[in-house]
């Protein structure tokens, strides 16, 4: 149980974090707030009955900024087609969870690879999070130039950034919740943070609960989309599971992950669960290292945040008195954490870590995971077959690169 109250206390962010991203897709704030929540807890407990695993679940950062940014705000998809979409790669997920065709694509697809998409969602999350601090601004002859820094909010948000990162650095538990809080109250002299209090009933979920298309998900021929939230999806979640699996010792020997198919079962059930509260898709959380670092090895330390989380709706006030300004440095902070990825990387091998790099630096200069993804499966496959390997391409590879270069070119 304490170990469950250390996880909690590193992801907490996400109930002040999320709501604001599905906001600016037009969803309703309080309600995002309280399917964050429930979305978390439910996800938690299934993750702790199914698997017995000491790994948490919520609303997955790059996922969210992918459906509020490059869906629904760049792609002008309505926010209710977008969570059909979430839906529906819940559903696939589910599918691939209990056959065999999981093991197939996880095996298929080069940890390389694997690690670029991580690098670059965080890389995508931190572009997102320096704009909103206020760092970056629109620039007509550069695209894009340093903002003004006689910015009041920007000025705080420098220092929260300073103040997040110092706490996490010290290995202070819950630095990045604290931070947040602590910028939200350097703004009150200024006005630009307004306290509606602490406690309250909980908001109504009347307007995001089953709100999700899925008939316009299916009819506008998101197929792309829904393909691009399954595989970060899967990728994330397997991911996750290996590092905490491993560190907290429950990993055979052969490098295999126990009950796999139990926790990817609890993940895409989050996933699909998360879209008819009306958030986006549900994820397991590596800072669940942090539970499993403080003694966590079973799923009471899962079910102990699904009740943190449940208790957390009566906060709801607290978190809508978050500015912006003030969650911003947050995203910064954990694209720096997702960067880290890079270190892993085979950098002895050409054909391994460009086409990381490529699908990396796609994400946020394109604006999106999805080019991202493309680019850097197209890259692999074709880097690996100049270079006279091209035995080394898995057939997943090769699957998604010629789905990806179909897309591009329909789209060009």
């Amino acid at each position: 149980m304490l170990a469950g109250l250390a996880t909690f206390l590193t992801m907490a962010y996400i109930v002040v974090v999320n709501p604001g991203m599905m906001a600016s897709a037009g969803i309703d704030h309080g309600a995002a707030f309280v399917a964050t929540c429930l979305a978390a807890a439910i996800g938690s407990a299934l993750m702790g009955l199914l698997a017995n695993y000491p790994v948490a679940l919520a609303p997955g950062m790059g996922l969210n900024a992918y459906f509020a940014f490059a869906v629904v705000g760049g792609m002008g998809v309505p926010w209710q087609v977008a969570l059909g979409a979430v839906f529906l790669s819940g559903m696939i997920f589910f599918a691939v969870s209990i056959s065999g065709f999981r093991e197939w694509l996880i095996n298929s697809i080069p940890i390389s690879l694997k690690l670029g998409i991580a690098a670059g969602i965080g890389f995508f999350l931190g572009l997102i999070g320096l704009r909103g601090m206020g760092l970056v601004a629109d620039n007509p002859a550069t695209l894009v130039s340093l903002g003004s820094l006689k910015e009041t909010a920007t000025l705080l948000s420098c220092i929260g950034f300073v103040l997040t990162a110092g706490l996490v650095a010290r290995g202070i538990t819950g630095g990045i919740v604290i931070g947040i809080l602590v910028t939200a109250l350097l703004g009150l002299p200024f006005g630009l943070t307004q306290f509606n209090g602490v406690f309250s009933m909980p908001p109504s979920l009347e307007p995001t609960f089953l709100q999700m298309d899925l008939a316009g998900a299916i009819g506008l021929g998101l197929l792309g989309i829904v393909f691009t939230f399954f595989i970060v999806d899967l990728l994330d979640n397997a991911g996750t599971l290996i590092a905490t699996t491993h560190r907290a010792g429950l990993m055979r020997k052969d490098g295999s992950v126990p009950r796999l198919g139990r926790a990817l079962m609890a993940d895409s059930g989050g996933a699909m669960i998360g879209a008819a509260l009306g958030t986006s898709t549900t994820v397991s959380y590596i800072e669940s290292a942090a539970g499993v670092q403080a003694g966590g090895r079973t799923g009471l330390t899962a079910l102990t945040v699904a009740a943190l989380f449940l208790l957390t709706l009566f906060l709801a006030p607290l978190a809508t008195s978050i500015p912006a300004f003030a969650t911003a440095p947050a995203l910064v902070l954990v694209a720096c954490l997702m960067a880290q990825s890079l270190r892993d990387i085979e950098w002895e091998d050409a054909t391994e870590y460009m086409p990381a790099i490529v699908t990396a630096l796609a994400m946020p200069f394109t604006f999106s995971i999805a080019t991202g993804i493309g680019l850097g499966f197209i890259a692999y496959a074709l880097v690996k077959v100049v270079a006279g390997r091209a035995g080394q391409v898995g057939g997943a590879v090769w699957v998604i690169a010629a789905a990806s270069a179909v897309k591009f070119w329909l789209q060009s």
